[in-house]
Parts: C-alpha cells; sequence; structure tokens
C-alpha cells in the first residue's frame, strides 16, 4: 500500500500552476522575481551610486562645489581671533522626476499551458525595457554634464592595449590633479568596445592567466589597476566613460506609495500585479519614479574611442 503525507507538501513554485498564481497575487513576491532580473544590470545606479529621495516631484541639489575655502590659513597669534572666511557654494539646480513604467497581461490560459514561462518572459521584458530606457536617459545626463574628454589617439579596433590603457590612466591622473579628491574607480564603454578593449588586455598579459578568479577564466567584469571595467549597451557608442562613482552624482527616486506596489530594494524599481477577474488573467506593472542627480561634473571625463 503506497504511503501518504500529512499534511501534503507544499506546491514548488517551479511547476504547481497553483503556486505560480500566488506568486502574481503577492506583489512583494513579484518584486523579489524582479530584484533577481534587475540588480547589478543598471548601469545607472553603478555610475551614480548616490541614492537620494525626491520629494514632491523634484529635488534641489548643488552642483561643482570646491572642497577647499579658497583662502590660505593664516597665522593666530596668543589671545587673537582665527580669521573668518567665506566659502563658496555650488550652483543651485532642480531636477524633477518621471515616472516611466509599462504593463503587461499574463491570462490563465498561458499559465496553465506553459507554466511559469510566460511570466518570467513578462517579467524579464519589462525589466528589460525599464533598464534600457533609464540607462539611456542617464547617460545622457552624464554625457552631457560632463565636458572633459580626450581621445584615444587611434579608432579601438586599431589602437594597442598599451595605448588605451595609457589614455585612462591619463584620464585618472587628469582628474587627481584637479585636487578636488576625485579618484576615478570605474570605467565603462559599450559592449563592442568592451570586447575588443578586453581581448587586447587579454592578449597583452594584462589579466594573469594564473588566477582562476580572474576575468579571463569567468567573463565577469575585470577589475585591475584600481578600475572596474563596465559594459552596456545603453550608453554612447563610441565613447567611453571614466568615473569617480563616489562623488559623480546619484539617483533621485520619489516613493509615489499606492496600495498593491512593492518596491525592488537596490534598484528603485515598483511593481503590482493586479488580478483580471473580467478576462481570467492578471496585468503586472513596473515602474520607477526617478531623475538622474549629476552633482560632480569634474569627477567624470570622457574619451572618444574612435579617433
Amino acid at each position: 500500500m503506497a504511503g501518504y503525507t500529512y499534511p501534503a507538501p507544499a506546491p514548488t513554485i517551479a511547476t504547481d500552476v497553483l503556486s505560480i498564481h500566488r506568486l502574481l497575487k503577492n506583489p512583494t513576491l513579484v518584486a523579489r522575481r524582479m530584484r533577481t532580473l534587475l540588480e547589478q544590470r543598471y548601469v545607472s545606479d553603478a555610475l551614480l551610486t548616490g541614492r537620494f529621495n525626491a520629494v514632491g516631484g523634484a529635488i534641489m541639489y548643488e552642483t561643482g562645489e570646491s572642497i577647499f575655502s579658497g583662502e590660505n590659513p593664516r597665522a593666530v597669534a596668543p589671545g587673537s581671533e582665527y580669521p573668518l572666511v567665506s566659502l563658496s557654494a555650488g550652483t543651485a539646480s532642480v531636477a524633477k522626476t518621471t515616472k516611466w513604467g509599462q504593463d503587461t497581461e499574463i491570462t490563465d490560459e498561458a499559465i496553465a499551458r506553459l507554466n511559469r514561462n510566460p511570466v518570467d518572459r513578462g517579467l524579464t521584458k519589462l525589466a528589460n525595457q525599464n533598464v534600457k530606457y533609464v540607462d539611456s536617459i542617464t547617460m545622457s545626463a552624464i554625457t552631457s554634464a560632463v565636458t572633459n574628454s580626450a581621445n584615444l589617439g587611434a579608432a579601438i579596433a586599431s589602437a594597442t592595449a598599451e595605448q588605451i590603457l595609457t589614455a585612462f590612466l591619463t584620464a585618472r591622473a587628469n582628474m587627481r590633479a584637479l585636487n578636488e579628491g576625485y579618484e576615478a574607480d570605474t570605467v565603462v564603454m559599450d559592449d563592442l568596445s568592451h570586447a575588443i578593449v578586453m581581448a587586447k588586455f587579454i592578449a597583452a598579459g594584462y589579466l594573469p592567466r594564473e588566477d582562476r578568479t580572474n576575468a579571463l577564466m569567468t567573463g565577469n567584469f575585470p577589475e585591475f589597476e584600481g578600475l572596474t571595467w563596465l559594459a552596456t549597451p545603453n550608453g554612447i557608442a563610441g565613447t567611453a566613460l571614466i568615473a569617480d562613482t563616489d562623488q559623480l552624482g546619484g539617483m533621485a527616486d520619489e516613493d509615489l506609495g499606492g496600495p498593491g506596489y512593492a518596491k525592488v530594494e537596490g534598484v528603485g524599481v515598483e511593481v503590482k500585479s493586479n488580478r483580471l477577474e473580467d478576462t481570467d488573467g492578471y496585468r503586472v506593472r513596473a515602474r520607477r519614479v526617478t531623475v538622474p542627480v549629476i552633482l560632480e561634473p569634474n569627477a567624470a571625463r570622457k574619451i572618444v574611442l574612435t579617433a
């Protein structure tokens, strides 16, 4: 006689249709699923690491503030007062948030026939489109604000590994020379340029073969010379950016609240799932209410890779 278990084991989310419906009825579970799709894919959040709250739909901030007082300290005689200096402020700016979002519908028939596949595809497409668009806006804002630039000296395909590395290290040195405390830690470029650069660095022996955790073996974004080398399809082709991500700026997200929304922690995206009783399905939504804020334009430099 076959045995049985009481109580019955909980349904698994991978194969049980009931558990898929439970997932879609719980915004928090949808948010957790979206997190696995979104985290570490926003180049916006990798470059603009500051996290600001935009209250009332806008944020006020200052840019270009010097880290120095503007006057040298003076000798102070015993019993004398210290000299008073006026500190300069940065340029005041205001940035207004925009709500970027989309819905998609998932039918009961699709779930019954394909299990979790339509859910995963729907969430993935929402995540991808949100990443693509917000990143493109952020990269455009950064490249517009950052005015310091240099040329690689040759087209990326014909440049040597030494030329490429020299260009980026020179840009970092020039940022240091501003004496404003900037220390570049990240390089970002389009996917094709990144592939060419990595291939040249590997061929030149810049990435040690002996370390089994290096980018040559793992395919992960490498870190060497104190720089993390990132790739994005959502930037501006033919132009790379080297940046001090601690000082460049941040993303100002606005928390709209609203019933039924759950936040994907770490990336600012909110999700919501509504049951469509009249049409036997679900409407899943992903939105981000944000604006990129560039605090220190001199904390980054552009390097033109086409010549």
